[in-house]
């Protein structure tokens, strides 16, 4: 485990370990702010398609032009 996932680890298991209101109050202060938030959509959004084919970009500009 990197140093970068043995914090992550330690934020989360605080937050899980909180009582739900203030775990929820920690939530809504990340989604309100812009930054976490579109943080947060764009990790949802590669975890999403993660399973889903690529190609090197090259090939998607070379098909792009035509």
């Amino acid at each position: 485990m990197t140093a970068v996932q043995a914090t992550a680890e330690v934020f989360l298991t605080a937050l899980q370990a909180l009582p739900k209101k203030e775990r929820e109050a920690v939530l809504a202060g990340i989604a309100d702010d812009q930054n976490f938030r579109e943080n947060l959509l764009d990790l949802a959004l590669i975890a999403e398609r993660r399973n889903e084919p690529s190609r090197p970009f090259d090939e998607y500009l070379a098909e792009k032009d035509k």
